[in-house]
């Protein structure tokens, strides 16, 4: 027995060695992990977020009735460029019947104060010419008989104005042509002839009849996520992209940031505008969607490496390489870096143009044949 069990010790110790010397074997016969190596290159690295908007002139100019009524004629259509005082539409007066019945009262009640201070000034024109009265006497009636005659062709004008939008001797001033009142182009004209306006007034912003604006001054605005907005500042510059013109960008600068956000769709987002730098001759449309990329930082012609060979101590956390020293050897070098656009990082210092970076991702046998 005790022979079967030492006969059985010794076999498993025989096979256990034979088993580690063909573990060892097999394992020194593995081909090494092949590793490529990637020089770094010289690139331009910006450093960006993004903002969707439109494209909107910088300033736009509502034109608006000082009267109501309907549209006469229309002597623009969007496109077309204005002068200060050029002529855009005609209204048509509509009179209200209420405020019309009550400038024909004003107009019966100045012409029984005319009438008055007629009598009057002749009884004083008799007693003066008797030299009952003295000269200041009958000049007080002189004027009061002047005032009332005045503020009966105020009457009959206002009476005018309310019935026909114009008096004599008004001319070019007459409320029912509307004029432009600043030099641009004519973006829209949301009226026809026929439709109905509404006074611009204290209570009523009134009916627009055409919106000018200066095309050469446009402006990008957007929005901006609340989680880039502590990112930039007013005065950064701006590469802006219309959708319609795809191969043209745009540069701008950053000139507004908005102090308060709005929640849309369950984010906060603010409004942000830049001026757009447009050459002469070059014709954007108001309303055109854009996206424009904010450069926060630029580093041009600088020596950059991929980030994905970036590597960082687990103690200190800093980033280093690996580079070759040797067939298949590598030793560690530290960076120090500068900006990153996400893909390329600038290297400030630690490796120069002629480093073989190991790349982490070993080459299988499959590589090795392509």
């Amino acid at each position: 027995m005790k022979k079967t069990t030492t006969i059985l010790i010794l076999a498993a110790i025989m096979i256990s060695f034979s088993g580690a010397l063909y573990y060892l074997y097999q394992k020194n016969n593995e081909a090494p992990e092949q590793f490529l190596t990637e020089k770094a290159s010289v690139q331009t690295i910006v450093k960006k977020t993004i903002a969707t908007g439109s494209i909107l002139p910088l300033e736009e100019v509502l034109i608006k009735p000082n009267i109501s009524g309907v549209i006469e004629s229309i002597y623009v259509k969007g496109g077309d460029r204005v002068q200060t005082g050029d002529l855009i539409a005609q209204i048509k007066v509509v009179p209200n019947l209420s405020a019309l019945n009550d400038a024909k009262d004003n107009i019966s009640a100045a012409e029984i104060t005319v009438n008055d201070q007629e009598r009057n000034y002749d009884r004083q024109e008799s007693l003066f010419t008797k030299k009952v009265i003295s000269a200041a006497d009958f000049q007080v009636a002189e004027i009061s008989l002047k005032q009332a005659k005045q503020r009966l062709a105020a009457a009959q004008k206002r009476y005018d104005i309310i019935k026909t939008g114009t008096t004599k001797g008004l001319g070019a001033a007459a409320n029912t042509l509307i004029r432009a009142t600043v030099s641009g182009m004519i973006l829209e004209v949301p009226v026809e002839v026929g439709n109905q306006v509404i006074e611009s007034n204290t209570f009523n912003e009134g009916t627009t009849i055409a919106a000018i604006a200066d095309v050469n001054e446009m402006i990008f605005e957007g929005k901006i996520d609340e989680s880039e907005v502590g990112k930039i500042s007013e005065g950064l510059p701006l590469e802006i992209t219309v959708g319609a013109l795809e191969d043209q960008k745009f540069e701008g600068r950053l000139d507004y940031i908005a102090p308060k956000g709005k929640k849309e769709n369950g984010a906060i987002q603010f409004e942000i505008e830049g001026k757009l730098s447009l050459e002469s001759g070059v014709f954007i449309r108001a309303g055109l969607s854009a996206n424009a990329a904010i450069i926060l930082d630029k580093a041009t012609e600088v020596l950059a490496i991929k980030e994905s060979l970036l590597q960082f101590d687990l103690e200190t956390k800093e980033p280093f390489v690996e580079v070759s020293v040797g067939d298949q050897k590598f030793e560690r070098r530290d960076l120090v870096l500068g900006v990153s656009d996400g893909i390329y990082v600038a290297i400030i210092s630690g490796i120069d143009a002629q480093a073989d970076i190991k790349i982490w991702n070993a080459v299988s046998d499959n590589n090795s044949e392509d």
